[in-house]
């Protein structure tokens, strides 16, 4: 199964300059919950806004750099090659950025979205997806307190 998951403002803003635009503790708690234990396909900038590679979970990275080497992770050169050495019996985590998001939505079984209940200025972008293909099978709405500066919901979509 291809799961997306990523935040996402109410004008799909991801994040610029490689950041994101946020910060939302439960929203971080959440990814690592769901991921870990799993495999998780980026590209190279989303590796790179790593400070390290995240615990208990294999990195596939795409880039389209032929000598790209990251120490403990798969490196491939197209969604199709990360998806191919992806385990085929397990659920594998699109974690962005917005271009692979872009090449993946097509592909995806599930959407794991936090919505984040603002619009930002952004440089990237989650793809728009047709609600009409896909139910929404979970939400989850969390209001804005001292540890998050906005209002959340998290949504968990299912393709038709």
């Amino acid at each position: 199964m291809i799961i997306l998951i990523a935040a996402a403002a109410e004008n799909n803003a991801l994040g610029k300059d490689n950041q994101l635009l946020w910060h939302l503790p439960e929203d971080f708690k959440r990814f690592k919950q769901i991921t870990s234990g799993n495999y998780i396909i980026m590209g190279r900038k989303t590796f790179e806004s790593f400070p390290k590679p995240l615990p208990n979970r294999t990195h596939v990275i795409i880039t389209r750099q032929k000598d790209y080497i990251a120490e403990g992770c798969i490196v491939v050169h197209s969604l199709e090659e990360a998806i191919e050495i992806s385990p085929k019996e397990e659920e594998v985590f699109v974690i962005g950025g917005a271009e692979i998001y872009k090449q993946s939505i097509e592909n995806a079984d599930k959407i794991e979205l936090t919505r984040v209940h603002s619009e930002f200025e952004a440089d990237a972008f989650f793809p728009e997806f047709n609600t009409s293909n896909w139910n929404l099978v979970f939400s989850e709405k969390h209001t804005k307190d001292e540890k998050h500066q906005y209002d959340y919901t998290f949504e968990t979509y299912l393709k038709k």
